[in-house]
């Protein structure tokens, strides 16, 4: 990894993009530093205390820290992820809005890419405007008046938007995914914090030897198992019928159809991950009275609760499906096969062939899934035990990071890849 990054380093177009990432990443923490009028900060900070262990403690850790301190970033990508699953769930359900994507080419991908914007406008606003609620209930306000409450939820509302702005730049003159990015600088400016703490629960004995050995063994396994199934793949035979073109012979060649095990990286899991925060993120923001049905679900909706685990595990493998049809069109391959002239071996090419890639599709999509999410789910089931509760937000990040590490790697590679030949032509 740190060799790709040297060697693309070299390049001076491939340097330019990675110093405007690193640019944007810079210019995002430096956000989470100016904090929202009207708020007291060290009380926010003490309140969050409580919450570390909660759904909002959750949020806050991959919002890089913004909830706890009121940032101007507070909303971190979050409005903007919950925006592109509303988008991508109504291009199924909407046929106008298929076909705007498959047939409108640049001008429908602007079009969605202006109609994305004002949903995340819309969802900032709602997310904020809950935000401040929670800030209100928790008496940590320096003014409570009507128009400083529109100062803070408009400031809210613009940090979002300059985030959404951010993550496109960095799509469109940096590398990898701006918007995974960023919740990958979110997360990792949270490291430091996490080792301090867990080095002065060593040393004030709260914390057990034992506890942060099996914390550390699990980090490493989790890593070692998501780069074993981002490059694990399928690869079907295909072969090319010879055809003679004046005096000469062609095709005849063998070759193969990669299949990812895991082809939609890593938004599983952040889709999973801010989806799953909605319903106790909402019933938290409602400040809910003991023994209401706010109160009652938050005390049973944790993190480490049977029905947090299954909806978790339920939500990536829906997610990991609904990507893999998204990005791998069975019908499209076999059709591409077809005219030029490819044939899986013991299938007639046209609907057969895209019948069976389909099956395969479906077979080795489940099956990475169900790893992913068993992958994902083991942390939270293991942070019942005494001594590991904060595994359970630990092994997400660990997720999310090395899933989003190893795109932005590929990213490069392809860069570099795409360079060389541009360089061999000319």
């Amino acid at each position: 990894m740190l060799e790709t990054v040297k060697n693309a380093w070299k390049i001076p177009e491939l340097r330019k993009k990675l110093l405007f990432v690193i640019g944007a990443l810079t210019l995002f923490r430096f956000g989470h530093a100016i904090y929202v009028p009207y708020v007291d900060t060290a009380a926010l900070a003490n309140a969050f205390k409580s919450q570390a262990d909660t759904i909002i403690g959750y949020f806050n850790i991959l919002s890089g820290g913004g909830l706890s301190q009121a940032s101007i970033f507070a909303l971190s990508v979050y409005p903007y992820i919950n925006a592109s699953i509303i988008m991508q769930l109504l291009q199924i359900a909407i046929p106008a809005l298929e076909r705007m994507v498959k047939d409108g080419g640049e001008e429908g991908r602007k079009k969605i890419a202006s109609i994305t914007r004002y949903v995340t406008i819309a969802l900032a606003l709602v997310t904020g405007y809950g935000y401040y609620l929670l800030l209100k209930a928790n008496n940590v306000l320096t003014r409570t008046d009507f128009w400083s409450g529109v100062v803070i939820l408009a400031t809210f509302v613009a940090g979002s938007a300059f985030i959404m702005w951010l993550g496109e730049q960095i799509n469109e003159k940096g590398i990898g995914n701006g918007i995974s990015l960023i919740l990958f600088a979110g997360i990792v400016s949270r490291g430091p914090q996490a080792i301090a703490s867990m080095y002065n629960g060593l040393v004030s004995g709260t914390m057990a030897w034992w506890s942060v050995l099996i914390i550390l063994v699990v980090a490493v396994a989790m890593i070692a198992f998501i780069v074993f199934i981002t490059n694990a793949e399928r690869r079907i035979p295909v072969q090319y019928a010879k055809r003679v073109v004046g005096r000469k012979m062609y095709g005849g060649q063998s070759t193969t159809l990669p299949m990812k095990v895991n082809m939609s990286g890593v938004m599983p899991i952040i889709f999973a991950s801010t989806i799953i925060t909605v319903p106790a993120t909402i019933g938290q923001f409602l400040s809910p009275q003991q023994g209401g049905f706010w109160y009652n679900f938050l005390q049973n909706f944790k993190q480490s609760s049977p029905a947090y685990i299954i909806l978790y595990l339920l939500l990536i493998v829906g997610f990991s499906y609904f990507y893999s049809t998204i990005q791998f069109n069975p019908v499209e391959v076999a059709n591409n096969l077809k005219k030029n002239g490819g044939f899986i071996p013991g299938f007639r090419p046209g609907k057969p062939t895209a019948d069976f890639i389909s099956r395969s599709l479906s077979k080795i999509t489940m099956m990475g899934a169900i790893f992913l999410g068993v992958i994902a789910a083991l942390p939270l089931l293991m942070s019942n035990i005494k001594g590991l509760g904060g595994l359970g937000v630990g092994g997400t990040s660990v997720l999310i990071l090395v899933g989003v590490a190893l795109e932005t790697v590929k990213a490069i590679e392809s860069q570099m890849l795409m360079r060389h030949y541009k360089g061999f032509l000319e």
